[in-house]
């Protein structure tokens, strides 16, 4: 059974208002309003003769708008990123051959991050050489298999 973190009551009300509000903000009708309203704006630009109080409106509701929402996305960003690892690590941990080193990567160092993608690298360069681009294996295997034939060939090479 899936265990869920327990929220404070405010905790589970912004839960569900941030999630509605990033979906809403994401939809072509708060586009549609948001340039609405820029056009009104820009309309009453004549009626107020353009002046500073006109344009300090336009500003400051951007600007507070525009901090808020970072919040929200950032926070509603957080939760699906988090979703996702866990569904990419139930993968690495399911699939036979898989190295487990990649469960929880996200929370390596950058460093760390960039020694792994080098083995990618060369994992990605030795399949290349394969015959076949559909074989699937790891870095050990990889390493082995590439290993044995260079022997192979060898062997071949000094017959």
């Amino acid at each position: 059974m899936l265990m869920r973190r327990r929220h404070g009551a405010l905790g589970q009300w912004f839960e569900e208002f941030s999630t509605k509000v990033t979906r809403w903000t994401g939809s072509t009708t708060a586009f549609g309003l948001a340039c609405g309203a820029i056009i009104v704006w820009a309309a009453l630009g004549p009626i107020f003769r353009f002046s500073d109080t006109w344009q300090l409106v336009v500003n400051t509701a951007t600007t507070i708008v525009t901090f808020l929402m970072v919040f929200l996305i950032q926070r509603s960003q957080n939760k699906d990123s988090l979703a996702l690892q866990l569904k990419l690590n139930e993968l690495v941990a399911a699939v036979e051959g898989a190295s487990n080193r990649l469960i929880d990567v996200e929370d390596l160092s950058e460093k760390e991050l960039h020694v792994l993608h080098t083995f990618y690298q060369r994992l990605a360069t030795m399949a290349k050489k394969d015959a076949s681009l559909t074989h699937s294996h790891s870095i050990e295997e990889a390493d082995h298999r590439h290993s044995a034939k260079r022997a192979a060939r060898s062997k071949e090479g000094k017959k």
